[in-house]
């Protein structure tokens, strides 16, 4: 789960960890009284989706208008919340259709010596929490491990006993840090890492992390992700979450219990097993296919979260055919026969059909299909099913 900028630095707040003041807005009034609150001389206009790339984003009606706005009155304030609340912001995250701007985040200006890169996440090599730094603030951190992988410092740390001492002063000194800088390096490391583990986040990132004219390091900028199979640890944190952010139909996936992502092409999946939709969708396109959507049924489907997966695939008007990709371990191949047909009772089916079946019950199942009245093309194997599905969707 994702939360905003503003929703994040409350959390940093919260956690001991240096951020500017700042004042959310949902209208262009309310931007300006927020400057007029704020009384910094020097502030910034910032809106808030869910999407990184906003500083170099655009309004999409209007090019010239970024998603963040260095403004020195009410007026340019108000002038800057104008042009972005209530219109999409095009990022590299977003795609060219981008993000309708609901709020904004109006902060104060600050003086600012140096930029640095900060992010907290999981490294799956050494099952570890790892802490990553780099003197590279501000710019998009993939390019810097593509391009100077020498520039970011690391520190993996257990998650109990937290970052250490000489871990942050260690990666204070590979950041050219010295003096009370050092020591503020200190406790916004370890604060960050002790908030990373304690609510059970998957990403904890400031970029930039800026280092200011009195040597003090402060958030900028405030990117949280968490594990959303623990938020029932997390009650208040999930009452952060912003459902206008998310894709509707894979927020309706979430909510009948399936793992739903949504693509760009036009054969939608529907499979039990997260490994086995991944190498679906890889034979699809290998065949020269392009898959609609992730989607994991999981293995323990009934037949009314299969029928919400196929509302979900049909309602997609780019998707023109479907392929249903079945290994029965702990689900059953009768299972979803049964509830493909009762789905086509339901839903129906305006695009071809292909089903691949194999597993527990594997004969029955297929017998259950072969004996109805339901226009299903069969497969034997993924090879097949993939070149089927792809000829279909011509």
């Amino acid at each position: 789960m994702n939360i905003h900028e503003f929703q994040g630095k409350q959390l940093f707040r919260d956690a001991g960890i240096a951020v500017p003041r700042g004042i959310v807005a949902d209208s262009p009034r309310a931007a300006a009284a927020a400057y007029s609150e704020l009384g910094s001389g020097l502030a910034v206009v910032k809106a808030q989706i869910h999407a990184g790339g906003r500083g170099k984003g655009t309004i999409k009606d209007s090019p010239s208008q970024h998603g963040v706005e260095l403004v020195r009155s009410a007026e340019e304030a108000e002038k800057a919340a104008t042009a972005m609340l209530g219109n999409p912001l095009v990022t590299v995250q977003t795609g060219p259709e981008g993000q309708t701007v609901h709020r904004v985040f109006v902060e104060e200006g600050c003086d600012i010596a140096r930029e640095l890169y900060l992010g907290v996440v999981v490294d799956r090599g050494c099952a570890l929490p790892v802490l990553m730094v780099s003197t590279e603030g501000g710019m998009n951190i993939e390019e810097v491990a593509e391009e100077t992988p020498e520039l970011i410092f690391k520190a993996a740390f257990d998650p109990d006993r937290g970052l250490q001492p000489y871990q942050s002063r260690l990666l204070a000194q590979k950041l050219g840090l010295s003096g009370s800088s050092v020591r503020s390096a200190d406790k916004l490391f370890r604060s960050i890492c002790r908030l990373f583990v304690d609510l059970d986040c998957s990403l904890a990132e400031i970029n930039p992390l800026v280092v200011t004219g009195t040597g003090e390091l402060m958030a900028l900028d405030a990117k949280l992700n968490f594990d959303g199979n623990a938020l029932f640890r997390h009650p208040e944190i999930a009452a952060l979450r912003d459902t206008s952010e998310e894709e509707p139909n894979e927020l309706r996936a979430t909510e009948a219990g399936l793992s739903y992502v949504q693509l760009e092409g036009n054969i939608g999946c529907l499979v039990n097993g997260a490994g086995l939709a991944m190498s679906t969708m890889d034979l699809i396109k290998l065949h020269g296919g392009e898959p609609a959507n992730f989607l994991d049924v999981g293995g323990g489907a009934n037949t009314e979260q299969v029928t919400e997966a196929f509302r979900i695939l049909l309602g997609d008007k780019n998707v023109k055919a479907v392929l249903v990709n079945i290994f029965g371990g702990i689900m059953q191949c009768t299972t979803i026969a049964n509830a493909v047909l009762e789905s086509y009772k339901t839903v129906g089916f305006n695009v071809p059909l292909v089903v691949r079946l194999e597993g527990t019950e594997v004969e029955e199942g297929r017998k259950i299909l072969a004996e109805s009245d339901v226009d299903i093309i069969t497969a034997e194997g993924l090879t097949d099913a993939a070149q089927k599905v792809v000829q279909a969707a011509l």
